[in-house]
């Protein structure tokens, strides 16, 4: 029988221990994504390069076999604040700590050990993948009139799909998004000047890598991360802002702005240590576009360089 696009399901659920599944359930650990792309079987081909007195392919071994899962989520709260996302499992696995403050915030920030993991069930019209010990690295992108969105992309450990149906899901701690425009996203500030933001960007971008070692265990693990971004504002005269002083000068500043404004569904990300590595001109309506690369650093403090809450 074919398999309907549509019939398509996700989970994940933190686990306790790095690898043991936890069951997720529908009722529970349902998360709202779009742009689902699952790569069901990812190995390193060895080829058994042998002389054998004529021509052909040769035969293969795979080894360190894994799961990619990639997909988006709207940027939104869950709808309640002091109340986790449903997608905070997937940050948390992304190498970020969650503080938790009843009834007013949520904060994500990065963690450098510790990271935890998530067991994740993928569902296609009856069919189950159990995708254990899952870590990855996410993205955030916000254009004016669209839905901005975070990004996932999660490795885990391969486990060979089998006919399980459907779970009957309960969505829940996903509030409906905003656009990203005038009167949704406010208080934003690049080097502590508030422009006019066509577009944002940021990528954690954390190196991850699959491990499967004689004597060892299988497992992700994040071993680095890098995370930066771009941002598009309208240029403005040197009088208003000199931007070009804080491309060409040491100092570090701000880049930070809130989405929505209803509680329980405001979402603030900062980067404090801001460092603007190139700029460039575009046009957008006829109207002159300052187009930044940043970086986001760190203070001698680590684990700094950016902060998502949730409220």
């Amino acid at each position: 029988m074919a398999q309907r696009t549509s019939q398509r399901v996700l989970l994940a659920k933190i686990e306790s221990s790095y690898g043991t599944d936890p069951t997720p359930t529908g009722s529970s650990n349902a998360i709202l994504v779009r742009s689902l792309e699952v790569s069901p079987f990812q190995s390193d081909v060895v080829e058994r390069e042998l002389i054998r007195g004529y021509m052909g392919n040769y035969e293969t071994l795979h080894a360190n076999t894994r799961v990619e899962v990639t997909f988006e989520v709207e940027m939104a709260g869950s709808g309640t604040a002091g109340t986790a996302p449903a997608y905070g499992p997937l940050l948390k696995a992304c190498g970020n700590s969650q503080t938790i403050v009843s009834s007013t915030s949520v904060t994500y920030a990065p963690l450098s050990s510790s990271h935890d993991s998530v067991t994740m069930y993928f569902f296609q019209d009856g069919v189950q993948q159990k995708i254990t010990g899952a870590r990855g690295s996410f993205s955030i992108n916000a254009e004016v009139g669209a839905i901005p969105t975070i990004n996932f992309t999660m490795i885990g450990i391969f486990n060979a799909p089998t006919d399980v149906s459907n779970p009957t899901t309960t969505y829940q701690h996903q509030a409906d998004p905003v656009l990203f425009k005038n009167g949704n996203t406010t208080a934003q500030q690049l080097f502590s000047f508030a422009g006019a933001v066509q577009s944002f960007s940021f990528d954690q971008n954390n190196q991850t890598v699959y491990r499967e070692l004689v004597g060892g265990t299988k497992e992700v693990q994040i071993t680095d991360r890098r995370p930066g971004g771009s941002i598009v504002l309208e240029a403005v005269t040197m009088a208003t802002k000199n931007y070009f002083a804080s491309i060409t000068g040491s100092a570090t500043g701000n880049n930070t702005f809130q989405h929505g404004q209803t509680a329980g569904n405001i979402f603030t990300f900062s980067a404090p240590q801001t460092d603007l590595s190139t700029v460039s001109y575009s046009d957008s309506d006829g109207i002159q576009m300052l187009n930044f690369d940043y970086t986001a650093t760190p203070t001698a403090a680590g684990n700094d360089e950016y902060s998502i809450v949730i409220s």
